[in-house]
């Protein structure tokens, strides 16, 4: 029997969604703590990797099992209960369902959606959940150098070296600022696949832009270079959430 589970985590503390040598990781605390529930050891895939301190409030991963319901719990609703009791807090799961033998949580999603958080004061209760930013931003700006990036091919420019990707092609369906509030935004941005460290990449350029280190156009040079060394530094990682991630057996 295949299950997915739909969860969210707060990635402060560890060292990505992938396991690691000798760093904590999510799929580690998940892993141990579901084999713990299982009573047999078990391994989760994720939908995709998330780098440290990168949080995911939309996330999904998959597991096998081939035991019975019984004494540890009686169904799947049950069983996500008491798994949450056993995860940490930073750590949750929504619920636990069955799916179709072959299904796979990373291979199968058809879109996944990233939030970036950022704001421009300093408020203690965002520490750690948004980037602050020191200086004011031209949002118009940054939305006309995002308009760049909506197209279906090559960003290398964007892409972390060693990030092991067969291909640098995507095809991004959306990228947009939106102002939350007189002193917090967020961008949206939408693909059927990203690259390692693509979003805080992107993110990190288009705030030069709102910050008047570079044009609007300038950006467009920058997708059509194909080299990293040409894009800005990365963003932190603090303010940055997997927020969506699709299947076609999965309903809205």
């Amino acid at each position: 029997m295949r299950c997915f589970l739909d969860l969210s985590y707060d990635g402060t503390a560890y060292h990505g969604w992938q396991r690691q040598p000798s760093s904590i990781s999510v799929q580690q605390v998940l892993e141990e703590r579901l084999s713990d529930l299982l009573g047999v050891h078990t391994v989760v895939v994720g939908c995709g990797r998330t780098d440290t301190g990168v949080h995911a409030s939309a996330f999904y991963a998959h597991f096998d099992w081939h035991g019975e319901f019984g004494p540890r719990f009686s169904d799947w609703k049950q069983a996500a209960w008491k798994l949450n009791g056993m995860l940490p807090p930073d750590i949750g799961v929504r619920r636990i369902f069955e799916v179709e033998e072959r299904s796979h949580a990373r291979f199968d999603a058809r879109e996944r959606a990233y939030t970036y958080r950022v704001h421009t004061y300093k408020d203690p209760f965002l520490e750690g959940r948004s980037a602050r930013v020191y200086q004011a931003l031209d949002v118009a700006a940054m939305n006309q150098a995002a308009a760049h990036l909506v197209f279906q091919g090559d960003f290398a420019a964007f892409c972390k070296a060693g990030g092991g990707q067969k291909t640098t092609l995507c095809d991004v369906r959306r990228a947009e600022w939106i102002e939350t509030g007189s002193h917090t935004l967020e961008f949206h941005v939408v693909a059927d696949r990203f690259l390692r460290n693509m979003v805080r990449a992107v993110v990190g350029t288009l705030l030069d832009v709102g910050k008047g280190r570079m044009s609007a156009a300038e950006v467009k040079r920058i997708v059509g270079s194909l080299d990293r060394n040409e894009a800005s530094g990365s963003a932190p990682a603090c303010g940055l959430y997997l927020s969506r991630v699709e299947y076609p057996f999965l309903s809205a």
